[in-house]
């Protein structure tokens, strides 16, 4: 399927613009929007270049502090980002971009365009538009091929999404795979239990399904899932899948969930 995917580094006075191919494969620069000085305006502007580019999906980069703290200027761009999704009316997704700009910068004194400052301030932000893309198309395919892991892992089954947990006593539970997604630079992953007929019969209809994380600890065969101890950071990242899921899937299904408390 066809996803073409724009990008946009959002500053206080030009907007980077990146733009994916129509697979969503792979990120191309494209022209640096110099904005007006009207929020309005300019929220409308960075619409309609969306709009152009035929964006499904449009990822705008959110800067915030060194150690992942927010500020003003995060504030800011929050307020330009919610603006325009309404205006473009598209899933509108947020890309860490700490040290893109910066990045953009050094590529750009290697090539020899820094000395040329008009042209600077063009490549730059479209640039780091690029390298927000980047990240986020990367992010993009390893969930998929992780995704695509734990169903070839578990073909053994009917349904190819369900995976099987044992815990620390030898029993066996049967879990539905939600999404495997990224929060500060960690992996975790997102499950529903899969209840017998006469179990969920039982439930009360109008309780929210709920949803166990864990945080994916090593790599390769010494890959396995833990449970998340500190309560602070299980909101965190709960917050941070509900926020994902309503990306990708249907918003009112993930209004529904709830965090699993065991």
């Amino acid at each position: 399927m066809e996803t073409r995917i724009v990008a946009f580094d959002i500053g206080d006075r030009r907007v980077g613009v990146a733009y994916s191919d129509p697979f969503g494969s792979y990120a191309v620069p494209g022209e640096t929007y110099f904005r007006v000085g009207n929020f309005s305006e300019d929220v409308k502007a960075v619409a309609a270049i969306a709009r152009e580019r035929g964006a499904q999906v449009i990822v705008c980069g959110l800067p915030v502090n060194a150690d992942g703290t927010e500020s003003v200027q995060t504030e800011k761009t929050r307020r330009f980002i919610d603006a325009l999704e309404k205006e473009a009316d598209v899933p509108v997704v947020c890309e860490d971009e700490r040290y893109t700009t910066l990045e953009a910068r050094r590529d750009l004194a290697a090539s020899g365009i820094s000395a040329k400052k008009d042209k600077r301030k063009k490549a730059v932000d479209s640039l780091a538009a690029t390298y927000i893309l980047e990240g986020y198309l990367a992010k993009s395919k390893r969930r998929q091929d992780m995704k695509g892991e734990m169903k070839e892992e578990n073909n053994d089954y009917e349904d190819d999404n369900i995976i099987e947990l044992i815990d620390d006593d030898g029993n066996t539970f049967r879990f539905e795979h939600l999404m495997t997604f990224e929060y500060k630079n960690e992996w975790y992953v997102a499950l529903t239990q899969v209840k017998e007929a006469e179990e969920a019969e039982a439930e009360d209809d109008e309780e929210g399904e709920e949803v166990a994380i864990y945080h994916i600890v090593g790599e390769g065969e010494d890959e396995h899932l833990e449970t998340i101890e500190d309560d602070a950071l299980l909101d965190e990242v709960f917050a941070e899948f509900t926020a994902q899921y309503e990306d990708f899937e249907d918003a009112d299904e993930a209004a529904s969930l709830e965090p699993d408390e065991e």
